[in-house]
């Protein structure tokens, strides 16, 4: 199928009860509950439960209709499949029991976890468990498996949902008056908006369903809408291409040609409309060969091309079907070299602690999964030490806007190969700013996640304790899409985050969609900004304002002592930490002149254990202080917007002044690792380098300005939807 989500109109009006259902299409999701064998096929849970198969298997038709649509449309799917683990640890007593407990019962001779006709019933992993056939999701399509009879409870379908910015969702699936009312019900609590498909849904007992349906749409909408499948298919017609498969089979006289567009959803709809890999991918080879010789220091090792090639050949064998391609199939990103790729070396830009590691990371390994093509591993300031991409043995690397501009580090390859269009993306860390820093210096989007939702295993640490996964894209729906890839509980993480907060509901209608509560830095602390950047700051705020954005004084007290804590306090020890026991002794002499004199200063300190348990109380009690700015009331704000960075030196300034001017960059983004925020710079413009330096030698050209958004931990969704918007409002104003 080709996706055509971007020829969609904004909003799309269906009729429904009690009144037309109006849905965003790039905000809406269909979500199908439990078309599971063991619910609609002989021998399974469902025939024990005495319903009437036939009633629910006149459902699969129709929801297959509405897959196929939502497929064809390039739409959002979810499926949900209900079952226990197979120890039942997650089954409670009263679902397991109860059916056996009626006097007189003699209905179910097998409950949850007994031996039917299709393995255990509703257990996972057995063949009951699974979907029927005519419905088996495909590779770019969610699965949610849930314990209980609602799709929200005690499952990832609320995350998910947010992490894809869904607000409305279309609902199918069985039975109509147990999972499917209660997963609308849930939503509706949620704040989604939902709307269930007449034909599309059924149950055990044909007289349920029909209350089950009113009482959904009764009172004005109380839970939801219910609409049939006929108008909501007419709604959508429009709007969808065929799919390929009624296209004929014959190939086209001429192959269709690559526009060199490496967004991920360029490169989906490249390939579904039959551009190979191998055109892409030679593509992209040529440009990285062709930047070479504009910035030799990029790369600190490149994957052959015949390794590329056969890479291809393995993902073309997986996935052959045009139709059913993973999220990434084809699309080509880089790697900081501080994290680790399998039978690759990994230097973190200091060759003498330099390794060869025999397992992957587990970030790139859920990446490779997906279908995504490594090309590299990208330059860095040595350790993962500096914010100015001038710290290491294999080069400088510069701007993308400007030779003479520095590029911005630690993750300094990582910006550059994204920010010239070498890769989709790079898989990048963060520490003080590492991943925002040069992102902002060449004009890409730099998302931090919350410490703990990606995995940091396979990562050189150089702060163990602040360490994060960064993703470096080209727009926020791109870094969305790998942040939604990659974000999975890894339990040999010690610092992965695994229950979340008390979640927080959604905006989906009317003027509370739209609007959000922003805070920023005091004048003062804006003034360390160059003018240019002072400037922009301003206009980026007013561009937020027309967005619907209400600004908000707040308290910045917490955030500039905590970033003052990283590098002024005991913190910085860390770094040292990191190291092997004696391997600073015996290797200083190898070390970049500038780490050198860094860490020589930071054993000078000499800093004690109460130096350490002293920052570590103030980090707790500015921690609590932030928590307060970000809190789930109408006291908090959304996200605190600040400028990514003070200013844009050029290569000449660092060298000449290396410590001081490292240390400036870092005034905005220092405070995200140590609160445990989530961060994303974001692209707010150019600016003509005269402006600035009208004197200077490299007052050419254009520059580019950044502003990051800054979340409360684990509301990394609700900042990207913010972060969206006001990137879209950029691009508009150009």
């Amino acid at each position: 199928m080709t996706s055509t989500r971007s020829s969609f109109p904004d909003t799309l009006v269906v009729p429904a009860k009690p009144y037309e259902f109006s849905f965003p299409p790039k905000r809406t999701a269909l979500l199908v509950i439990d078309m599971q064998r063991d619910f609609l096929l002989e021998g399974g849970f469902g025939q024990v439960e005495g319903g009437s198969l036939e009633a629910v298997q006149a459902s699969i038709a129709p929801t297959k209709q509405l897959l196929d649509a939502f497929r064809q449309a390039g739409m959002t799917i979810f499926h949900t499949r209900e079952g226990q683990k197979p120890d039942l640890s997650d089954c409670p007593s009263s679902k397991l029991i109860r059916p056996l407990g009626g006097p007189g019962d003699s209905q179910y001779s097998k409950v949850i976890g007994d031996t039917g006709e299709m393995g255990r019933l509703l257990v996972r992993g057995q063949y009951g468990h699974d979907f029927v056939d005519e419905l088996k999701p495909r590779p770019n399509e969610i699965i949610i498996d849930k314990p209980g009879k609602g799709a929200f409870w005690n499952t990832s379908l609320l995350n998910k949902l947010k992490a894809k910015a869904i607000t409305h969702l279309i609902v199918t699936g069985v039975t109509t008056e147990c999972c499917f009312a209660t997963t609308i019900r849930e939503a509706n609590d949620r704040g989604f908006e939902c709307c269930g498909v007449e034909e599309a849904t059924a149950g055990y007992n044909s007289k349920f369903k029909g209350c089950s349906l009113d009482m959904i749409h009764w009172s004005q909408g109380l839970f939801g809408f219910v609409a049939n499948l006929e108008p909501v298919l007419n709604c959508l017609a429009p709007h969808i291409s065929a799919p390929l498969a009624s296209r004929g089979t014959t190939p086209p006289q001429t192959p269709p040609v690559f526009n060199g567009d490496l967004s991920i959803t360029a490169l989906q709809r490249s390939y579904r409309e039959g551009v190979s890999p191998v055109t892409v991918l030679e593509a992209v080879l040529g440009r990285m060969e062709k930047y070479s010789k504009i910035d030799p220091a990029v790369w600190i090792h490149q994957v052959s091309k015949p390794q590329v090639l056969e890479r291809i050949r393995e993902v073309q064998n997986k996935w052959s079907d045009q139709s059913c391609l993973p999220p990434l199939f084809g699309v080509p990103f880089s790697v900081k070299d501080s994290i680790d790729v399998a039978g690759i070396p990994t230097t973190t830009a200091c060759p003498s602690l330099a390794h060869v590691p025999s397992k992957s990371a587990p970030s790139y390994d859920l990446l490779l999964l997906q279908g995504a093509i490594f090309v590299g591993k990208t330059n860095l300031d040595q350790l993962a030490t500096g914010l100015t991409g001038c710290r290491s043995p294999y080069g400088i690397t510069r701007s993308v806007f400007n030779h003479d501009y520095i590029s911005g580090g630690s993750s300094s390859g990582s910006c550059v190969s994204v920010g010239a269009d070498l890769v989709s993306f790079s898989l990048a860390t963060d520490t003080a700013g590492s991943g925002r820093v040069p992102s902002a210096f060449n004009g890409v989007v730099g998302y931090k996640p919350t410490r703990g939702l990606i995995s940091a295993r396979g990562v050189t640490p150089a702060c163990l304790s602040l360490d994060c996964i960064a993703i470096i894209a080209n727009s926020v729906h791109d870094a969305r899409t790998i942040w939604d890839l990659i974000a999975e509980f890894d339990e040999e993480d010690p610092y992965a985050k695994g229950c979340g907060p008390i979640p927080r509901h959604i905006n989906s209608i009317g003027p509370q969609a739209t609007s959000f509560t922003f805070g920023i830095p005091p004048p003062e602390a804006i003034q360390v900004c160059n003018t240019v950047y002072r400037r922009m700051f301003t206009e980026a705020v007013q561009a937020l304002q027309k967005l619907g954005g209400r600004l908000q004084p707040i308290n910045w007290t917490p955030f500039e002592n905590a970033g003052k804590l990283l590098y002024d306090g005991s913190f910085v020890s860390e770094r040292l930490a990191s190291l092997p026991d004696g391997w600073l002794e015996k290797n200083s002499a190898n070390l970049h002149p500038v780490i050198r004199s860094i860490f020589s200063a930071v054993m000078a300190r000499n800093s004690t254990a109460v130096d350490a348990y002293r920052d570590l109380q103030a980090k707790a009690s500015y921690t609590r202080q932030a928590e307060k700015v970000f809190e789930y009331s109408a006291a908090g704000v959304d996200v605190v917007v600040v400028p990514t960075a003070p200013t844009h030196w050029t290569v000449e300034e660092v060298l000449d002044n290396p410590i001081a001017t490292n240390s400036l960059l870092g005034e905005f983004t220092h405070c995200g690792n140590v609160l445990d925020l989530c961060a994303v710079a974001v692209p707010a413009g150019t600016y003509q380098a005269e402006e600035y330096r009208p004197t200077a030698d490299a007052a050419e050209g254009e520059l580019p300005f950044s502003v990051t958004f800054l979340g409360g931990s684990r509301l990394d969704a609700e900042v990207l939807v913010i972060a969206d918007r006001f990137e879209s409002a950029m691009k508009d104003r150009r």
